[in-house]
């Protein structure tokens, strides 16, 4: 059904008056009486009675108008929700957050609430890996991962900041006065890790590999606070990036920063590359100037004293 036929003709059963409806519409009257003469040919049925200057519905005239006038008032609503959301004023995003790069985030989420009230954000948990297969497979619209992501998922990635990876130990562990330590001296330790899931893990096993390492692992665990606790306990070594460290590391705990070759945790976000909807680039706006001088901020900053 012509979208421009049907509201010619609700606006003149509405005025009662073709002359009217063409003022109105700011078309001519033999437009209007063409646009009538139309619909009525693709419905099949007089819609108008006209009897000198008065119209009168049909019975399908009065169908016609009334489902007519919630088919306009529904495609207005469409056209006001479709301004909004490129607006970037409503909307709904579907995003994936590991675990360890949630509390990195709360800013961010925070900020976004504020600037885009309208869209509603739906946040999934699982590890980088996991995000990574659910943003390939459409499930989420955007993910965060660690880099590197998997080649064979060919995600579109976007590095958020970087991070330096730290040794944690129980205190005497390192000498009182280190200050950091080659990856190869962490042959002879024993390790706590996170699972195989996390890219992490992935990112240090390749490291390790690469130096020709075989690590000795104590532990493995899904929970990095429980990783500094066994590492306080004198189970193993956690290897964990900078904010972590900052946040969890008390006096039982030494921290050295990982050297020769310096390991690097790089927060990405992860996208299928196909479409990004307007929501998601409002997301990725709000990521780069909320996060990216944090970020910065972060790296630079000095050891806290009570790690050294």
């Amino acid at each position: 059904m012509d979208i421009r036929s049907l509201r010619y003709f609700i606006e003149t059963a509405r005025l009662s008056s073709f002359t009217q409806a063409a003022e109105t519409l700011h078309v001519t009257q033999s437009t209007i009486s063409k646009m009538v003469r139309q619909l009525e040919d693709e419905v099949g049925a007089p819609l108008l009675v006209r009897d000198g200057r008065k119209l009168t519905l049909t019975d399908t005239g009065a169908v016609v108008y009334a489902r007519g006038g919630e088919m306009l008032a529904t495609l207005r609503q469409l056209q006001l929700e479709v301004r909004d959301t490129q607006a970037r004023q409503r909307g709904t995003l579907a995003i994936g957050i590991p675990p360890m790069i949630n509390l990195l985030f709360t800013p961010v989420l925070k900020a976004f609430r504020e600037r885009h009230p309208g869209i509603a954000l739906a946040l999934s948990e699982d590890t980088g890996q996991g995000i990574e297969r659910r943003v390939a497979a459409g499930e989420l619209e955007i993910g965060m991962t660690v880099l590197p992501a998997d080649p064979e998922m060919e995600l579109q990635t976007g590095r958020i900041a970087s991070y330096p990876l730290y040794a944690l130990a129980a205190a005497g562990t390192f000498q009182r006065a280190r200050r950091t330590l080659r990856l190869k001296q962490l042959a002879a330790l024993p390790l706590v890790l996170l699972n195989d899931d996390f890219a992490l893990t992935r990112t240090l096993r390749s490291a390790f590999a690469a130096a020709g390492i075989e690590p000795a692992i104590a532990a493995q665990s899904g929970q990095w606070d429980w990783l500094v606790e066994m590492a306080s306990a004198g189970i193993g070594v956690a290897l964990l990036p900078e904010p972590f460290v900052h946040r969890l590391a008390d006096e039982r705990l030494h921290a050295v920063r990982i050297v020769e070759p310096a390991l690097e945790w790089e927060v990405a976000h992860v996208w299928n590359g196909r479409y990004l909807s307007h929501a998601a680039r409002a997301w990725l706006e709000v990521c780069g100037e909320v996060l990216g001088p944090r970020a910065g901020a972060l790296r630079n900053a000095r050891v806290s004293p009570r790690l050294r």
